[in-house]
């Protein structure tokens, strides 16, 4: 999500070279990753901070993040050429609307959970039922301190799951909603997962920011995306922390978004569909919803140096990466690169450097 911040140039300096010096080596290089196939150009003005997506039976569904600006938060129901046909208003302001989850019924779940100064009392989930005039608000409340999020699923019994931004520790309420009242939530588990290289413009710290989630139709299969990839898991019997806590995820390559924080599935589950953030862009820069053919399924090794949890150092917009009280839980140690190949990391660190203040994925509001 954007912000109005200065990132701080030290600790973003820091953090380039650590991640560069630390990143493993002597792995042979990927073949180049394909590009998503553009679906349609989003043109409406409102929406360059896009959020969280989801496919319709007619077109699509998106947010916005925490906007200032009052007319860009909306739900807003696009058509299948991404036009927006409708944009409804919320009954109260909302505080960062980062995800956006269907389910089986057609109730549109809006994941009001974004946090990256880590102050929020309370997060929340917008419900809008099918012909509903407006959504309803329902609180949370994390059970140890507040944590940033960008990810939600939700369950087939509907269950909201919280996937926490850089740690991958998953939250879900421990009784049912109610409007009007908080509700406890609680840590169900946490998701590790597979390392990467796909390129993407924040390097390291992309690769393992959990940004977006989905559910299949059918609910046979969920996602969660970061920066750089998307990360295909199978669900049996429903269980969707299951799959998410001891399967190992299929990956789609999402190389090169300008700032993805979206992904769907198509409504045929065919495909995987993603948007990106445009704020930031040159001039001129419209989102454009992609289209991933979804991967075989054929998964990919486990590494324990690959998991959601944060670096130690700082993210873009110069935020402390992670929350700290998960750490502890993280797996493996990353080589440390030597000669040549560390200086010349150090030397795309502090490339990435530049990227970051000209991008900052994550400055606070």
């Amino acid at each position: 999500m954007r912000s109005n911040g200065t990132p701080r140039l030290s600790a973003a300096v820091a953090a380039a070279v650590v991640l560069a010096v630390l990143a493993p080596t002597g792995a042979a290089a990927d073949p180049t990753p394909a590009p998503g196939a553009p679906v349609c150009q989003i043109r409406d003005d409102r929406l360059t901070e896009i959020s969280g997506l989801v496919a319709t039976d007619d077109g699509y569904v998106v947010v916005n993040d925490g906007a200032d600006d009052e007319a860009r938060r909306r739900i807003f129901f696009l058509d299948a050429d991404c036009a927006v046909t409708r944009a409804l208003r919320y009954p109260s302001r909302p505080r960062d609307t980062e995800d956006l989850a269907v389910g089986a019924d057609g109730t549109i779940w809006v994941a009001d959970v974004g946090d990256n100064d880590r102050s929020r009392q309370t997060v929340a989930v917008w419900k809008l039922a099918p012909g509903a005039a407006r959504p309803v608000l329902y609180r949370m409340a994390y059970p140890d301190r507040p944590h940033d999020a960008e990810a939600m699923l939700v369950t087939g019994d509907g269950r909201p799951v919280i996937v926490s931004k850089y740690s991958g520790v998953l939250y879900a309420p421990s009784t049912a909603l109610r409007a009007g009242a908080t509700v406890p939530l609680a840590q169900v588990g946490q998701v590790r997962l597979p390392a990467s290289t796909t390129s993407n413009p924040f390097s390291v710290l992309g690769r393992t920011a959990v940004t977006g989630a989905a559910t299949a139709p059918g609910g046979d299969r969920v996602v969660l995306r970061t920066y750089a990839d998307a990360f295909e898991f199978d669900v049996t019997g429903g269980d969707v922390i299951a799959a998410l806590t001891s399967d190992t995820p299929r990956v789609t390559p999402l190389p090169d978004e300008p700032q993805g924080e979206s992904i769907t599935y198509s409504r045929d589950g065919r495909s995987l569909l993603t948007v990106s953030e445009t704020a930031d862009q040159p001039a001129g820069t419209r989102p454009s919803i992609l289209r991933y053919p979804v991967a075989a399924p054929s998964p990919v090794a486990p590494s324990p140096a690959a998991t959601a949890a944060p670096p130690t150092t700082s993210a873009p917009g110069g935020r402390v990466a992670g929350d700290r009280a998960d750490r502890a839980d993280r797996g493996g140690t990353p080589m440390v690169a030597a000669g040549a190949v560390g200086f010349g990391l150090l030397v795309a660190g502090l490339l990435v450097l530049v990227r970051w203040r000209r991008s900052r994925p994550d400055r606070p509001r």
